[in-house]
C-alpha cells in the first residue's frame, strides 16, 4: 500500500534530514510518522532501516533512498514486513533487495532488520518500477 502523495514528500524530506541530523530530526520524524496509518508507518520506518543497515554493511556508497515495494509488494503480518522486491539507491544506481523488518507494536521503531542485496536494476527498468535518478 502506497502512502498518499501528500505524505511522500514530507516523509522523504524528513528521512533525509533524520539521516544527517538524527538528534533534532528524530522527534520531527516520529511526529510525522504518527500521522500515517499503521501499515504506511511501518513501511516508512523499514525503508529508513534499509538505508541505515545497508549503508553500514555493504561495500557500496551509502544508500540515500530505499523502497520496500518496487518490484513486488511486501507481505505484512502484524508488526512484520517481509519483502523480496524492494530497491535501494546507492551511488546513483538502484539495486534490488529482499528483507524482513519487525517493527514495534506502534510501528514507530524497528526491532530487527535483516536483508540481502540483489542485482543491479538496469536503468531501462527504472520507469517500469517508478525509480528515478
Amino acid at each position: 500500500m502506497m502512502p498518499s502523495a501528500k505524505y511522500l514528500l514530507p516523509i522523504s524530506a524528513l528521512t533525509l534530514t533524520f539521516m544527517t541530523s538524527a538528534g533534532a530530526a528524530d522527534s520531527r520524524f516520529i511526529a510525522s510518522l504518527s500521522k500515517l496509518d499503521p501499515q504506511t508507518r511501518l513501511e516508512q520506518v523499514c525503508d529508513l532501516a534499509a538505508v541505515t543497515h545497508i549503508g553500514k554493511s555493504e561495500k557500496l556508497p551509502r544508500p540515500d533512498r530505499a523502497k520496500a515495494n518496487v518490484i513486488t509488494a511486501p507481505r505484512v503480518r502484524g508488526d512484520t514486513i517481509v519483502g523480496s522486491g524492494g530497491a535501494f539507491r546507492s551511488g546513483g544506481k538502484w539495486y534490488a533487495f529482499s528483507f524482513t523488518c519487525k517493527g514495534s507494536p506502534d510501528h514507530l521503531k524497528v526491532l530487527s532488520f535483516t536483508y540481502r542485496v540483489g542485482e543491479l536494476i538496469p536503468k531501462s527498468k527504472w520507469p517500469e518500477y517508478g525509480l528515478w535518478d
